[in-house]
């Protein structure tokens, strides 16, 4: 037989195999482990044994102890997720997640800067060289900020003004314009960039690659500075996706751009525009 203990890193095993992102990785794990530790406690070791109703009272536990509507959601889809694994595996006959219901909730509209407000984070950066560019380039291409981090100098095609984008993780490799407020900002930057035999575009003063966390930190910074509240890094991403459908490029041409792996995805933006709707219209707009 089995455990739970032993088909939660079975799990986990077979997430790595299938080369999900680290942080989906960690977040599934944790999950899984939560529920696992809670019918430990009920005495369910053998995954054969679990209800639906141990299921549905793991849930209502969280609940009760203020867990928000989404976090249950999100730790559903975890645990459907772990069964329909058991199942796919023959560890179990039956799943007893399908009658598993998400509870109800509202997600929030995504961040979308105003032009009052990007401008004014712009002016806050204006004298640090490389932070601008790191803003620009976020602001201007829409790229995450784990892909911007993963950016090396020889991405950076001034000559045709392209990026090119390595995959992060589970994201899309891509090749994405620069408009003219970016490539400035690069080109301001690169004669500034520590010297260093590391390929990152983006180095800290002592010549090593600028990580995600510091990069986050520094914009937050400048966030505050400019007067932005309520903003984070990713709203940058946001606001791109959201003004390039507003001024009427393409929706499949942004959703390819952005590396979103559903159109659906890029067509959330919709309701939150206010599109002009120019047909043919292919030209990226800059901020």
């Amino acid at each position: 037989m089995v455990s739970l203990q032993d088909a939660h890193q079975q799990f986990i095993g077979h997430l790595k195999g299938k080369s999900r992102a680290s942080a989906t990785i960690l977040a599934y794990g944790k999950d899984i482990e939560q529920l696992v530790d809670y019918l430990d406690k009920q005495d369910k070791t053998d995954p054969t044994a679990v209800e639906t109703a141990d299921l549905q009272a793991f849930m209502q536990k969280l609940a009760d102890e203020n867990y928000t509507p989404k976090s249950i959601s999100r730790k559903t889809n975890s645990t459907k997720t772990f069964f329909k694994f058991l199942k796919a595996s023959g560890l179990v006959s039956g799943d007893p997640a399908i009658g598993l219901e998400h509870p109800k909730f509202e997600n929030k509209p995504p961040r979308i800067l105003t032009k009052l407000e990007y401008r004014a984070l712009r002016d806050a950066a204006r004298a640090d060289v490389r932070m601008l560019a790191v803003i620009e380039l976020l602001l201007q291409t829409g790229i995450r900020i784990g892909e911007l981090a993963k950016v090396r100098v020889e991405d950076i095609d001034l000559e045709n003004l392209t990026v090119h984008v390595p995959p992060f993780e589970d994201t899309r490799e891509r090749i994405i314009p620069l408009n003219k407020s970016a490539a400035e900002a690069i080109k301001n930057y690169l004669p500034q960039r520590t010297k260093t035999p590391n390929h990152a575009l983006f180095v800290t003063k002592t010549g090593r690659p600028l990580l995600i966390r510091n990069i986050r930190t520094a914009i937050d910074r400048y966030f505050r500075i400019a007067g932005i509240k309520g903003a984070k890094v990713n709203d940058l991403r946001h606001t791109w996706v959201a003004f390039q459908l507003e001024s009427g490029v393409p929706m499949t041409m942004v959703s390819k751009l952005a590396g979103h792996k559903r159109l659906s995805t890029t067509e959330k933006y919709l309701q939150f525009i206010q599109g002009k709707n120019i047909e043919g219209k292919v030209k990226l707009e800059e901020l």
